[in-house]
């Protein structure tokens, strides 16, 4: 199957909002088909996030139609309907009426809070469910909607992970940091992550001296970094995007702002290996707590092969939207069924355990998956190493930065 999803290639096998993408069949009759959703940013600000989405459903789907489809449903393959978001909240609404009328009997989506807010608002009406792939605000299961399944961590649970894993990284360091900076986008993630650091750091004795935010898109960040860099921090905290993180940090060391580390909570590009092989001398020792996969299951390691081979980064991205199509055929396969209602009911009852995903077996409370959690990893050379937790550590943290030599 040809890999190639680069934006255009998507937007050109899905015309201008949405395509059926079948996956390959038998040479005799075709097998009945299931049609999964995919509802992701492939143009806008988010495009890059998207677009790495919506491969690794590709992947996944491929995997799965390879070994036999969903066979509770007489082997019947997986077809993705991908439906472009644009990044913006009103058209991943606006999408989810497209999937609905193609018939789907799940979706998968869509990169940020704000776009998921949007979209499982707009799947209540269908009573469709969604497996939010990435949409880390608790807002997003804090509506009593019944169709709704974060299947990654959300705010509380990064940040107080983040929060408890430097905690164990300054004290083994001699509390060498003492003042913070957070710079964090201002939609609902962001500032959700930002409250919360502004309460907790003063209990591990840091003082936040500056919370800068920024909206999306962010072009110029000048000022952010003078700021930072007048506020004399130890260490910077930022959570924001791709784009704004990479143009933050470029900022930063242009201005030479000198800091102890960079320790990012949800960070846009600082577990992103386009970020380390673009910007590699800023990328240097940057720390980030995030969604990841498990590297050292087979199947992660064949994920890792086949984007390699395809010729596109490994991204969270891709893990946790791969990640996010294993649970939805596991829960078609328990329910035998593509209706809607039995599907939801199936993804409640879920104790899906053989995903690519640090999790153990899922755990739904009111639509959280109570058993995800986030990992720390650490840009190391050329090279994402994963720090905490210890089971699954490629590489120690080194914290702080090494003075230069």
């Amino acid at each position: 199957m040809d890999f190639d999803v680069k934006r255009r290639t998507l937007l050109k096998a899905s015309g201008a909002v949405a395509a059926t993408l079948a996956m390959p069949g038998l040479l005799r009759a075709a097998p009945p088909t299931v049609k999964i959703g995919v509802l992701e940013p492939l143009t806008g600000a988010l495009a890059y996030n998207g677009t790495q989405s919506a491969a690794g459903a590709k992947f996944a789907v491929e995997k799965i139609n390879a070994l036999g489809g969903i066979k509770s449903l007489g082997g019947a393959k997986i077809e993705l309907v991908v439906v472009d978001a644009q990044s913006k909240p009103e058209i991943a609404a606006a999408g989810v009426d497209t999937l609905a009328a193609q018939e789907i009997c799940a979706f998968t989506g869509s990169s940020s809070s704000a776009l998921g807010l949007a979209s499982t608002q707009a799947a209540a009406k269908y009573n469709l469910a969604q497996v939010v792939s990435i949409g880390t605000a608790e807002t997003i299961v804090s509506r009593g909607l019944t169709n709704v399944f974060r299947f990654t961590p959300g705010i509380n649970k990064c940040t107080s992970v983040a929060l408890g894993n430097l905690q164990k990284l300054n004290e083994a360091a001699g509390k060498v940091v003492k003042t913070a900076a957070i710079v964090h986008e201002d939609g609902p993630f962001g500032s959700g992550m930002a409250k919360i650091l502004a309460a907790e750091l003063p209990k591990q004795g840091i003082e936040v001296v500056d919370t800068i935010s920024h909206p999306t898109p962010q072009r110029d960040f000048s000022n952010i970094a003078l700021r930072v860099k007048a506020s004399k921090a130890d260490i910077l905290i930022p959570s924001n995007y791709l784009n704004e993180y990479t143009l933050m940090a470029k900022a930063i060391q242009q201005q030479r702002v000198a800091l102890k580390a960079i320790y990012s909570v949800l960070g846009g590009a600082a577990s992103n290996i386009k970020f380390v092989r673009e910007n590699n001398s800023i990328a240097q020792y940057v720390m980030d707590c995030n969604h990841w996969y498990d590297p050292n299951k087979d199947e992660s390691k064949e994920l890792a092969k086949a984007v390699a081979d395809a010729k596109l980064d490994m991204t969270y991205d891709i893990m946790v939207s791969y990640a996010s199509i294993q649970l939805i055929a596991d829960a078609l396969e328990r329910a035998a069924s593509t209706d809607r209602q039995k599907i939801i009911e199936s993804l409640a009852a879920s104790t899906f355990d053989k995903s690519i995903m640090p999790y153990g077996p899922t755990n739904f409370v009111n639509g959280d998956n109570v058993s995800s959690q986030p990992v720390n990893t650490q840009v190391r050379g050329e090279t994402i190493e994963l720090v905490f937790p210890k089971e699954y550590a490629t590489a120690e943290a080194v914290f702080p930065i090494p003075a230069p030599k």
